[in-house]
């Protein structure tokens, strides 16, 4: 009985409340959805991949899905896709991110919570709203469209390749990549303030004493300080770009295919759940790499503290 309470300490429930809570809504419906990729489709069932006949148990796994996701090139450039729209959204996001938790973490205790709640704003409003909004500025007659037409940039964009004819904004790389940074800003502004705002200034006195100039002390010292504020908004903002769904449908075109709306066409327009499932295994798999290497640094830095 001692022994029972002893485990059912209160420090105990709180480090075990996280990992039930990804086991329940991460692991098993995880699980489930890696039996249906190994499993045989009848009609609107599965068959049971582990079958008990005749006093012997069977393990069935149906691997041809993982097999035609390897030999398929269309499959491997969805994938390749999603990670280089996601990329340029993560590095978008941060050079536009990064001057702004800058300026926040810099300004006065009494101004930083107006700013902080300005950046939180738009979680006021419906996400699809929003995307919905940029749908009608990108498109023929709308404000952005025709600032951009206006001032020429139209031509640049199609030099790089990010529209498909002059004035052509809206079902283009250009307006998946534009919606996706403008939906995922906060994600990594939100991080990025957090750990500059705790940064000890005298750190920069110290090196503007030894006649580092600013731009000098900004790269040697405030940099690499906020090197894990920078990785985990990297991370808020690639991961959930990889399996978007919502924008490429709403602001991208045939060219701008991603690996969220393959998903839902094998789920719900080819009705192949097993595939759908296959391609979804595959997309979390990519995103746990990345979650690897960010808790690989986090592990490294902690041990570097101590």
């Amino acid at each position: 009985m001692l022994r029972l309470k002893h485990w059912f300490t209160g420090r105990r429930l709180v480090i075990a409340a996280p990992f039930l809570f990804l086991l329940v809504f991460f692991l098993f419906p995880f699980l489930i959805v890696g039996k249906i990729s190994v499993s045989e489709m009848e009609a609107v069932t599965f068959k049971d991949v582990l079958s008990y006949q005749d006093g012997v148990l069977a393990l069935q796994l149906k691997l041809s899905n993982y097999l035609f996701l390897a030999e398929d090139n269309l499959y491997f450039q969805t994938y390749l896709s999603s990670v280089k729209y996601a990329a340029a959204t993560t590095v978008l996001c941060l050079l536009i991110g990064y001057p702004f938790a800058y300026f926040m973490a810099r300004a006065k205790s009494s101004v930083q919570p107006a700013l902080l709640m300005l950046v939180m704003l738009p979680f006021w409003t419906s996400f699809l709203l929003r995307v919905y909004a940029w749908k009608g500025l990108l498109s023929e007659n709308g404000a952005v469209a025709d600032l951009v037409i206006g001032t020429g940039l139209d031509q640049a964009l199609l030099s790089l390749g990010l529209i498909s004819a002059p004035g052509k904004l809206m079902n283009t790389p250009f307006s998946l990549v534009l919606g996706m940074t403008y939906t995922y800003l906060p994600f990594m502004i939100l991080p990025l303030y957090a750990n500059l705002a705790k940064m000890d200034l005298r750190l920069l006195e110290a090196a503007a004493d030894l006649g580092a100039s600013p731009w000098v002390a900004f790269w040697k010292i405030t940099v690499p300080l906020s090197k894990a504020g920078i990785i985990a908004g990297a991370m808020l903002v690639f991961i959930p770009c990889v399996g978007e769904y919502v924008i490429p449908e709403l602001l991208g075109g045939p060219e701008t295919l991603m690996i969220g709306r393959v998903i839902w066409d094998e789920f719900f327009s080819n009705n192949d759940w097993p595939m759908a499932s296959t391609v979804a295994v595959v997309m979390i798999l990519l995103i746990i790499v990345p979650l690897a290497i960010f808790n690989k640094y986090q592990a490294e830095a902690q041990e570097q503290r101590r």
